[in-house]
């Protein structure tokens, strides 16, 4: 299988402490993804910010990629794992909609050659992308159920003329009426200051399920862990999309738009163990990351701490199984 990218990957390299599965970092597993791969994780890149600059916030996402391998790349693993890179897909002349496509094809043939994708971001419009590569998997089109948790201070639910940052989840919730079915939508870390009365109006109207960035402190987390099991319970495959300024702005000041209050670092962790260990986690998107803006690269290092949980804490092999669909080889 060959993935069309518009940056091929290049070597990872990092800190060595010599041979060993005992020194292992990310930077000694992670190799290109070959053509021929067995099931594996897979890092894919969409290098954009347009929906950013569109959606009126500060420009810088297109960096995010880089700077996340970059984060990852010294990391210790606690043990060996199979993770490729596919390169990164841009967004060039503006042209974000062509983008998205291009992603959506890349990402439904990963999770078609049952590859557990992490998408990094790019500004959130990467989100709608990878929903078109679910969209457009053997999963869905077998009728899997599917829902996406965003971790995110904003809805994302804006009504635009064209597409933008704001707008991925009233794009998909569009799509998916236009099938014939309702978004599965749920949301944590909502900060009221930062959405209209129209926005919430909005999320009611597709049925989206929300926690304000107020009930989601560390001392209510039994009641925010409840809110995202009951939520994954429900579906066969989930989609994770991770917006950085979910976080504290002293967390994650390297973002489009830092947040004054935000979730607690340990809470989103907490809620990214959840999902992985669920089993069902088949997508990952991470976004909003502009290291002009990372003072220490805090927030790299926060998203890279937050991938690397999710990549060593699912279960078994790391591939969840889809109505409709059997591992290569047989049941």
């Amino acid at each position: 299988m060959t993935i069309p990218v518009d940056v091929p990957p290049v070597p990872w390299t990092g800190r060595d402490d010599g041979p060993g599965v005992e020194h292992l970092r990310w930077h000694g597993v992670v190799s290109p993804l070959p053509a021929d791969a067995a099931r594996a994780q897979v890092l894919i890149g969409f290098r954009s910010d347009e929906g950013v600059r569109r959606n009126q916030g500060r420009a810088g996402a297109v960096d995010g990629p880089v700077a996340l391998r970059r984060a990852l790349a010294s990391l210790a693993l606690p043990a060996p794992a199979v993770i490729h890179d596919a390169g990164d897909i841009e967004v060039r002349g503006g042209a974000l909609d062509d983008g998205q496509r291009r992603l959506g094809a890349a990402v439904a043939a990963l999770l078609d050659a049952e590859h557990a994708v992490v998408v990094l971001g790019g500004g959130h419009e990467v989100a709608f992308g990878s929903y078109l590569g679910w969209a457009g998997s053997a999963a869905a089109r077998a009728g899997a159920r599917w829902g996406v948790l965003n971790l995110d201070a904003h809805f994302d639910l804006r009504a635009a003329p064209v597409a933008t940052s704001g707008t991925p989840f009233r794009q998909m919730a569009e799509r998916e009426r236009e099938q014939g079915r309702s978004l599965r939508y749920a949301v944590v870390g909502i900060a009221q200051p930062s959405n209209t009365a129209a926005l919430f109006a909005a999320a009611d109207a597709i049925g989206a399920r929300y926690l304000l960035d107020d009930e989601c402190r560390a001392t209510n987390l039994p009641v925010v862990e409840t809110f995202v099991e009951e939520f994954v319970r429900e579906l066969d495959a989930v989609h994770l999309t991770i917006d950085l300024d979910v976080l504290p702005g002293w967390v994650a000041p390297g973002v489009s738009a830092p947040a004054a209050c935000g979730v607690a670092f340990e809470v989103v962790q907490h809620v990214c163990d959840v999902v992985a260990r669920s089993g069902r986690l088949a997508l990952v998107d991470v976004a909003e990351l502009a290291p002009a803006f990372d003072v220490d690269g805090r927030t790299a290092r926060a998203a890279a701490r937050l991938i690397h949980r999710i990549v060593t804490g699912r279960p078994d092999d790391g591939h969840p199984r889809f109505a409709g669909t059997e591992p290569a080889g047989g049941p």
